[in-house]
């Protein structure tokens, strides 16, 4: 497990072995796993936001869109 992505806003969690990763939405203490294709679909759409826009900003919407309606609630137990 590695720490891929962090910001004020965001974390993703890289699992290599998986071939996943996790979303965690800090603000909303939400997350979402993702792994195989989709995992590569978020790969690819943060790779292709262009070099002179890629920051906090540009990536914590785009994740922010990922996650909508589908990340779940972080429980603790």
């Amino acid at each position: 497990m590695n720490i891929v992505y962090d910001s004020d806003n965001y974390a993703i969690v890289a699992f290599p072995t998986r071939q996943a990763f996790e979303l965690v939405d800090k603000a909303s203490s939400r997350s979402l796993f993702v792994q195989g294709s989709i995992a590569l679909g978020l790969r690819s759409a943060i790779d292709n936001i262009p070099d002179e826009d890629r920051d906090q900003e540009s990536i914590d919407a785009l994740l922010d869109d990922f996650c909508a309606g589908v990340a779940r609630p972080i429980a603790i137990h």
